[in-house]
């Protein structure tokens, strides 16, 4: 028998194991070891889903995320035009990769409170937090460098610019939009067969969009500025031996 975990116990016991566990997995550099017990973190997780701590936990966990977000996306900000990519790059594939740690975690709380009461999925309001808090804010400071970078041999690697570019696809599949030509080097079948007439037609759209960010007021050297109405609002395997409703 399962002995009942209060909510003080949830809040003082529990709530601060997972805080600190999450804490390390997001900001982790790849490859480094992380001193934590995945089984101990994964049975508390379990315990606060039969004990009807999902709805809190659920709540604690996108709390804490959104915060580390919004540190990121405010550093993102203050890094020169010249470190701007590489930093991005590090911030989305630091991010990408502390979720596949962070949502098998939690897979018990997935499974019986978000996909069953919200008939969502954690993976996918995750990634939206770094869409909403992260990507959205930067798209049109990034967006710029990298056409920039694109026509500069060496400026930045290739694999760094495939990883942006995917990524960018992955969180929001219409910025294809912005930079088609510059999409389509990365992203197979997203544009029609291109004829040899066509080519330079892209090419133009990729210096038109640059100059155009550019005239209103997102140069290199700006990175606090922000579009007019760029305020986007906050949008918002096994069963548990509690036969009680979730919450």
């Amino acid at each position: 028998v399962m002995n009942v975990i209060t909510i003080e116990d949830y809040k003082s016991t529990y709530w601060p194991k997972l805080d600190s566990a999450i804490d390390q997995l997001l900001t982790q550099s790849p490859g480094d070891y992380i001193p934590i017990s995945y089984e101990q973190i994964y049975s508390c997780v379990y315990k606060c889903v039969c004990q009807q701590h999902s709805e809190q936990m659920y709540s604690d966990l996108i709390k804490k995320i959104t915060n580390h977000l919004e540190r990121v996306s405010k550093e993102l900000q203050a890094s020169p035009p010249d470190l701007y990519i590489e930093r991005f790059n590090v911030a989305l594939g630091q991010y990408m990769g502390a979720l596949q740690s962070i949502v098998p975690l939690f897979i018990y709380m997935n499974k019986f409170y978000i996909e069953t009461k919200l008939n969502r999925d954690l993976k996918d309001d995750l990634i939206k937090l770094f869409t909403e808090h992260v990507a959205e804010k930067h798209i049109y400071n990034l967006m710029p460098l990298l056409l920039e970078a694109q026509s500069t041999p060496f400026q930045i690697t290739p694999s760094t610019m495939a990883n942006i570019v995917k990524g960018l696809y992955t969180l929001r599949p219409e910025w294809v939009q912005m930079a088609p030509a510059l999409f389509s080097k990365f992203i197979p079948n997203i544009l029609p067969p291109a004829v040899e007439s066509e080519l330079q037609e892209y090419a133009a759209q990729d210096q038109k969009l640059q100059r155009e960010l550019m005239q209103n007021g997102f140069t290199r050297g700006d990175q606090s500025r922000k579009r007019a109405g760029e305020e986007l609002a906050y949008n918002g395997s096994s069963a548990c031996t509690s036969s009680r409703g979730y919450r």
